[in-house]
């Protein structure tokens, strides 16, 4: 970088300059202000996007949206048993899934070292992640619903989708606890608290947040499926009365209702559908985010 020195005056043998001004200063605060408004645009740009299919799906269903549509029953064109089955199978998977993943981020974080077991289980981890959804669905159809005799039903969807959103659960549940500090650890266990006794009463209530971070995307995940849940849950448009009986979700009944759509009618019917589809994942998501934001107070006023 090139320097501008002034004319510099002579104190005691010393040369001591008035200014220095750097000739490339102008070109960095250029280039940070084009900087900015790119990432700016690009803001814009995904607020947009997301704006648009929001406004384009409301505008569509506006007109099907009303009691008779929400609370009717399939044969009246309603959606009520679609939605009760979907939250069904969201809860059921999130009740299997969740112990297992977080007992999993734990031992790996806690317990595990770097031994040659421990990136085995690393690796099986990733590779689940990896897995297109559809063979999930494949392995719950032979293994839940026709082995065990489940047939195709909630429970089957359940056991199959849990096992498609442990790696979500385990990795952010996993980065959840790392950035739990390490003086916490030292000082339960300086206080005579076993280690054990250490992630129960410290480490986890401090890393409840990122485990409720893990429980959304968790949840985002199952209610966003169709392959796994139409060949384990099945298509039937009844009432579920239990876990075991069969239904059929919101996203496959948009799935049937864009299918054997026809007329303009049956179109706006799908995207009532899918509006209650996006209704219901912002629901989840904002009361989540309203306990963990709870949670966090509370933590911070108790340190």
């Amino acid at each position: 970088m090139e320097l501008v020195i002034s004319p510099a005056e002579t104190c005691g043998g010393m040369i001591k300059p008035k200014n220095i001004i750097p000739k490339d200063r102008k070109n960095q605060r250029l280039t940070d202000r084009v900087l900015w408004w790119i990432m700016a645009g690009a803001v814009a740009l995904v607020i947009g996007v997301l704006g648009f299919i929001l406004a384009y799906i409301a505008g569509q269903a506006l007109g099907h949206l009303n009691l008779g549509f929400l609370l009717g029953s399939a044969s009246q064109g309603g959606i009520l048993p679609m939605a009760v089955t979907t939250v069904y199978v969201v809860a059921a998977s999130l009740i299997l899934a969740l112990p297992v993943g977080i007992l999993t981020a734990v031992f790996l974080t806690e317990y595990a070292g770097d031994s040659r077991g421990v990136r085995i289980l690393r690796l099986a981890i990733e590779t689940l992640a990896g897995i297109p959804s559809i063979l999930y669905g494949l392995f719950g159809l032979l293994v839940f619903c026709r082995i065990l005799g489940f047939g195709q039903s909630i429970i089957a969807g359940a056991c199959t989708l849990s096992i498609m959103i442990l790696p979500v659960i385990i990795r952010t549940t996993e980065e959840a606890i790392k950035t739990i500090p390490d003086s916490f650890r030292e000082g339960s266990l300086s206080l005579g608290a076993t280690k054990f006794q250490t992630i129960r009463h410290v480490v986890l209530p401090s890393a409840l947040p990122g485990i409720v971070t893990s429980a959304i995307l968790a949840m985002g995940r199952v209610v966003g499926e169709s392959a796994p849940v139409l060949l384990t849950v099945g298509i039937a448009k009844n009432m579920p009365r239990s876990i075991f009986d069969s239904g059929r979700t919101l996203t496959i009944q948009l799935y049937y209702l864009t299918k054997e759509a026809i007329n303009p009618e049956d179109f706006g019917i799908a995207f009532a559908t899918a509006a209650v589809l996006i209704i219901l994942v912002v629901i989840i998501n904002t009361a989540t985010r309203i306990i963990s934001s709870n949670f966090r107070k509370k933590l911070g006023g108790g340190l």
